[in-house]
């Protein structure tokens, strides 16, 4: 019977095979410069959603679950 350290074992073993079988086909990761800061681009999706959004409140409870209330209309 085989152990549960020895099937993690053969798990993580598949698991690197898939990424050597990755590597060999699509290269080496490209890590870039890790010191230069992330420069992010909104689209038109990423526009239209945050004005939707923006009609909202984040409001928390006292079990501190987060839900949306929507903003009066005169605020």
């Amino acid at each position: 019977m085989e152990t549960r350290s020895a099937r993690r074992r053969s798990a993580v073993a598949r698991f690197m095979g898939f990424t050597d079988v990755a590597r060999a086909c699509l290269g080496p990761a490209d890590h870039g410069d890790l010191e230069s800061p992330v420069v992010h681009r909104h689209d038109a999706l990423e526009d239209a959603a945050e004005e939707e959004v923006s009609d909202f409140d984040i409001e928390l409870d006292s079990h501190h679950r987060h839900y949306a209330v929507r903003k009066l209309s005169g605020q």
